[in-house]
């Protein structure tokens, strides 16, 4: 049944706008606890949002399962209604924050955790220092949250590609190396031809090739999905691991493997919508990071 039955059936009610934004986040997780992280509400509460939809429409929108929610093709017209509501409220709230002039409120910025851990906290203490009107919120994480849906003001990226629907600047070049303990180094050091262990990305068949043309006998030791797993994994001796200059550099723990010359990774970009670009706290936060990236170039591609 299309959107235009629903409508028939429920001359002169409505359904409120956190109902609608609801069905949509549980179209979209297919769980009540997916919906309710992306609300940032209870799962109850969506439970309830979706039950009072449904009371009112007289029919059910989900057919409950062990392993989730599945819509019903009424949900998912509510969720398409829902969606292009919801672009335009992003729209708006977009277009009047890009006209804000002022350095105070809320202001979003995302970035990756080990990025965070190894540079820019000292940054944004001291950022927020400057600037004690702004009410910073910072989200550490390496996924691609959506700026189009102000999931975040502004947006660092590690990526060759950040993608042409953002506003991009270009902080940083990285170049990428090996590292391990000291003792394992000393081993490769002194015998290049003997088995050298390594920790690698799963999904990676083998060590970078570069490496085994200069220590061509290895052996994988692990392999870990994260790279916060895989220097803890070299911190324990494990092996080899591939990584950032930057992260490498920044843990006494780990020197680099002899005679690798480091290799071009992708670079480091500050994000944001194009309808923030007026906004004076966005334009003050990418200033000061473009600022602070430039003083730090080198620990992003020297050993």
């Amino acid at each position: 049944m299309h959107l235009r039955g629903i409508h028939a059936k429920t001359h002169g009610m409505q359904i409120n706008w956190d109902d609608m934004r609801t069905i949509l986040a549980l179209v979209r997780a297919g769980t009540l606890a997916g919906a309710a992280e992306a609300l940032s509400v209870s799962y109850t509460t969506v439970a309830r949002r979706v039950q009072r939809a449904e009371d009112m429409l007289g029919r059910p929108l989900f057919e409950r399962r062990p392993e989730g929610y599945l819509a019903s093709p009424e949900a998912e017209d509510l969720a398409r209604a829902a969606a292009r509501m919801e672009q335009q409220e992003q729209a708006a709230l977009r277009q009047l924050s890009g006209r804000d002039q002022g350095l105070s409120g809320p202001l979003t910025l995302t970035a990756p955790q080990l990025l965070i851990q190894t540079h820019l906290a000292p940054f944004l203490a001291e950022f927020c220092r400057q600037n004690p009107r702004i009410a910073l919120t910072v989200r550490a994480t390496n996924d691609v949250l959506d700026l189009t849906r102000r999931e975040a003001d502004l947006a660092l990226r590690i990526s060759k590609s950040p993608g042409d629907s953002l506003v991009g600047v270009r902080l940083a070049d990285q170049k990428t190396t090996c590292f391990a303990r000291p003792e394992t180094i000393a081993q490769a050091k002194l015998d290049p031809q003997a088995l050298l262990d390594w920790v690698i990305y799963s999904g990676q068949e083998a060590p970078p090739k570069a490496a085994l043309a200069l220590y061509p006998n290895y052996r994988i030791r692990a392999r870990f999905d994260d790279m916060t797993a895989l220097i803890a994994a070299a911190k324990a001796g494990m092996g080899v691991v591939r990584m950032p200059v930057y992260l490498g550099r920044s843990d006494p723990e780990l020197q680099p493997l002899p005679g690798l010359e480091p290799q071009d990774y992708a670079p480091i970009w500050v994000l944001s919508h194009q309808d923030l670009l007026q906004s004076a706290k966005v334009r003050s936060l990418k200033a000061a990071l473009k600022r602070f990236f430039r003083t730090r170039q080198a620990d992003f591609t020297q050993l």
